[in-house]
């Protein structure tokens, strides 16, 4: 019975973990494009509260929120 609880615990856990280790990839990828990004000063303005927005959920542990965010700033770059 335990093992049985044991199992089902990490099965609903592990799609969280997979989440969770998501968002600082995404959070690399839009620092490196930033750089070389040829943005509008707006556009830029708004890449970086997005990425902000996407690290600030992520450490508050909405992970669905924060890919959200993250993926549109990751539009806005062309990534």
């Amino acid at each position: 019975m335990i093992t049985r609880i044991s199992v089902a615990l990490f099965l609903a856990l592990a799609p969280v973990t997979a989440f969770a280790n998501q968002c600082p990839a995404m959070m690399q990828a839009i620092d490196a494009a930033m750089p070389n990004a040829s943005l509008s000063e707006a556009d830029m303005a708004k890449v970086k509260q997005l990425r902000q927005q996407g690290e600030d959920l992520h450490k508050a542990g909405d992970h669905a929120g924060s890919e959200a965010a993250l993926g549109q700033a990751k539009t806005m770059l062309g990534i």
